[in-house]
């Protein structure tokens, strides 16, 4: 490139020390450089921007935000959360952005909040962390958040959280002593997000709102490699009728967050178009530099790297 890009990353995560007050002890983090980088949102997050070159970032709330309380509780912190996340933001206008967190517990506060935020705030969307107390999102008590988001046009991030523990130890439970990170980033987020993305799919939610966006992280949960057999295989006789693959790449974008492998990159480029990928670090689990230092080695012309490091994201974003 004739001169350095603008870096936008949207899969940034920070913490809110009321809402981490709230969590399962085994939603926290153990390791303390991460702890130290989620309470950050000024100095030290801004320096290691600038170290790598990022030029902005899209705040959200760390896993696994508001979707696990009662709705009452969650109410409450998912609103104050906001409102110290757009303290933050106005603080570093010119690099910082911010997802909503929303409290699904309940639907419709969910929608309200969602609108306050984008409204009142200029927040770019939302993201929602895993299942809704057990709940995958597709369920039609959940649909009053899609309608807010297309009405509002913007997206909803579909990020991963801890899956079950009925899930963990169906699936899991001989290898999480000697391989505790299988059951998040290794695979049990994959599967849990895939899930979620599928049956939004097969839900009817987009033919009900068309202007209905997603964005799922880490190269689309594996989805876009799987693209064209879950469409054979859901155009078989005896399925209702679908287009998975059509409606798949019309209303999903998804991120490089924690996965910068070119033959990865280059199926979903292949499979979705250039247009509906963009950059992310997922830092703080992920640091920076790494992913800074794949973008040089990125086997595509200038033009579509342009795209996905900040012209895909700033259309989708409005930013």
């Amino acid at each position: 490139m004739a001169q350095k890009p603008r870096i936008i990353a949207i899969e940034e995560h920070y913490v809110d020390a009321e809402v981490r007050s709230h969590f399962d002890a085994a939603d926290q983090s153990k390791q303390p450089d991460v702890a130290e980088r989620l309470e950050d949102l000024s100095n030290l997050r801004i320096a290691e921007m600038d170290e790598c070159g990022i030029d902005f970032q899209v705040l959200s709330l760390t896993a696994p935000s508001t979707q696990r309380f009662a709705p009452e509780t969650a109410v409450r912190l998912a609103r104050a959360a906001n409102d110290r996340l757009y303290e933050a933001v106005k603080r570093h206008p010119t690099r910082f952005a911010a997802f909503a967190a929303i409290p699904t517990p309940d639907p419709k506060a969910a929608a309200d909040e969602l609108e306050r935020t984008v409204t009142k705030y200029g927040f770019k969307g939302a993201m929602v962390h895993g299942l809704t107390n057990g709940a995958f999102l597709d369920e039609k008590r959940f649909w009053p958040i899609f309608e807010r988001a297309a009405a509002l046009d913007v997206p909803l991030y579909m990020h991963p959280a801890n899956p079950s523990p009925i899930v963990v130890d169906a699936y899991y439970k001989e290898y999480v002593r000697d391989f505790p990170l299988l059951v998040r980033a290794g695979w049990g987020f994959t599967v849990e997000t895939a899930t979620q993305g599928i049956r939004l799919v097969l839900s009817g939610v987009f033919e009900k709102y068309p202007n209905l966006k997603i964005i799922l992280g880490h190269l689309g949960e594996g989805l876009p490699f799987l693209l064209w057999r879950i469409d054979s295989a859901l155009s078989r006789e005896g399925n209702k009728p679908l287009k998975f693959r059509e409606l798949f790449c019309k209303h999903f974008w998804i991120t490089t967050s924690g996965f910068f492998s070119n033959p990865a990159l280059l199926c979903c480029v292949q499979e979705l178009g250039v247009d509906r990928i963009i950059f992310s670090v997922d830092y703080p689990y992920v640091m920076n530099k790494p992913a800074v230092d794949w973008i040089p080695h990125i086997p595509l012309c200038d033009e579509d790297k342009e795209k996905i490091l900040h012209g895909n994201v700033e259309k989708l974003l409005k930013l």
